[in-house]
């Protein structure tokens, strides 16, 4: 993992943010480090540390173990297990950087620098506004009935359906012509596909006629079998086929761009409220947060100037999501 050598210094506590993936660490001045002997370099020793030992010197600055647990509790939750594991020691060698910068920065006198002073007052006041959104969503109350109207509202993102189906490509459709197989117009798939459809009507083993028949390789391998798929993963013909099928019924040959599809959908399952009580609270929260926060504006005396910023935007529609197709090229499994 790289760092880079961004810092944020925020009550009197700087903390490095993790880079992006791929990053490389900026340069930095040569740094001396000194280690004690008889010290492992690499692995941290077995036994607890005491709070109180001075674990990393900066030049005059010196820290403890429990001021760089401190540290380490500031930076991203996705960040802290690897630097409290196998990344403390680049962590700690990038913490070294930032603070031989910060001391020399501080000789030079750079936080008199008004733009810098700008910087840093805004850097706070962002810092604090985060810390306090955090606080509100966290503590947020959600009643009962709060719970219920968003699950009732939202009840499809807890519907899930397992799905098989057999795939008969259509000519453009954007998936290869299988080996030993001809391009069949729009009719002639059609055709087979209610060909295919008698056979499974008369009793004929859905999924071996999805091995030898189906277009979808990758599913049809597996007997058809797509696994369980949730609204919105596959192209909305497919999911409006799917989520309206009856389980165990075979349905009537469904167009997609890639071709058409005989689908039977074995399990159809919407959780109850309870069971996903505990979600819906956690995905409630942040909205009461935004609430309370569109609660707080109304409150303050805000102005802003239209000739100097421009009129105040309308919100855009939402454009809807294009996901998806089925398997071969599905979301899903």
């Amino acid at each position: 993992m790289h760092w880079s050598n961004l810092f944020v210094i925020s009550a009197g506590v700087a903390y490095l943010s993790a880079q992006t993936p791929g990053g490389q660490t900026p340069a930095a001045p040569p740094v001396h480090t000194v280690v004690t002997p008889g010290t492992p370099s690499v692995t941290p020793p077995a036994a607890p540390v005491p709070p109180d030992k001075v674990i990393l010197t900066v030049g005059s600055e010196k820290i403890t173990a429990q001021e760089f647990e401190e540290i380490v509790d500031a930076l991203p939750e996705q960040v802290r297990a690897q630097v409290r594991g196998p990344q403390k020691r680049q962590f700690a060698e990038q913490l070294v950087r930032v603070k031989v910068l910060y001391q020399e920065a501080m000789k030079r006198k750079l936080d008199q620098n008004p733009r810098l002073q700008t910087q840093i007052e805004l850097q706070r006041e962002n810092t604090l506004a985060g810390f306090l959104m955090q606080e509100m969503t966290a503590n947020a109350q959600v009643d009962d009935a709060t719970a219920r109207q968003y699950y009732e509202q939202h009840k499809a993102d807890y519907e899930s359906v397992h799905v098989h189906h057999i795939l008969i490509r259509v000519k453009g459709s954007s998936l290869p012509v299988q080996p030993g197989k001809k391009e069949l117009s729009d009719e002639e798939a059609l055709a087979k596909a209610q060909e295919i459809r008698k056979k499974l009507l008369a009793g004929e083993d859905f999924a071996t006629l999805a091995k030898a028949e189906s277009d979808d390789v990758r599913s049809g391998a597996n007997g058809g079998d797509l696994g369980t798929l949730k609204h919105n993963q596959t192209v909305p013909p497919f999911d409006q086929a799917i989520f309206s099928l009856p389980p165990g019924q075979l349905s009537e040959p469904v167009k997609t761009q890639f071709g058409y599809h005989l689908i039977k959908v074995d399990e159809h399952e919407t959780k109850t409220f309870d069971e996903v009580k505990a979600d819906v609270e956690k995905k409630v929260r942040p909205e009461l947060a935004r609430s309370a926060v569109a609660n707080l504006e109304k409150q303050t005396t805000v102005v802003i100037d239209d000739s100097f910023f421009g009129p105040a935007a309308t919100p855009a529609s939402a454009a809807p999501a294009h996901p998806a197709p089925p398997s071969a090229a599905p979301a899903a499994k």
